[in-house]
């Protein structure tokens, strides 16, 4: 209930889909780069140039793109809003490559990593969702 993504302390979601991107590092703000030198240090793995995301919020209409508030190189698509879908399964298909132009103003990189995520950490609420296939398709 208390999620709102565009906070650092409500940064959470149900359902995220995570998609992560290649791409030129030496466009990084001072803030990004300073970042990703620290994700380096701590995991051995620098932050990713770009993460788009898929979510579901209870705070944003669908479609509204939320930039995430610790770094810019994350952003997020409202795909589903509020409580009135609960307990339903629910499919999408997107258009990867003009979500990712809406999101940052440029083409994406290679897509590098897929990864399926529901978190709870910042409102310390509980949270369950059912996740299935994913595929992705080259665009026709």
């Amino acid at each position: 209930r208390d999620a709102d993504m565009a906070q650092k302390h409500g940064d959470d979601s149900p359902v995220r889909v995570v998609l992560v991107f290649e791409g030129d590092r030496s466009v990084f703000s001072a803030k990004d780069a300073m970042l990703s030198e620290l994700a380096l240090a701590l995991t051995g793995e620098e932050l990713p140039y770009a993460t788009l995301m898929y979510v579901w919020s209870n705070k944003r209409k669908p479609e509204t793109v939320i930039v995430n508030p610790r770094t810019s190189r994350i952003r997020k698509i409202v795909v589903e809003s509020g409580p009135d879908n609960l307990n339903m399964w629910l499919s999408y298909r997107r258009n990867i490559r003009s979500d990712f132009e809406a999101a940052f103003g440029e083409p994406p990189g290679a897509l590098v990593g897929v990864a399926l995520m529901t978190d709870t950490d910042n409102t310390q609420a509980s949270a369950r969702a059912w996740y299935g296939p994913v595929t992705l398709e080259a665009a026709q």
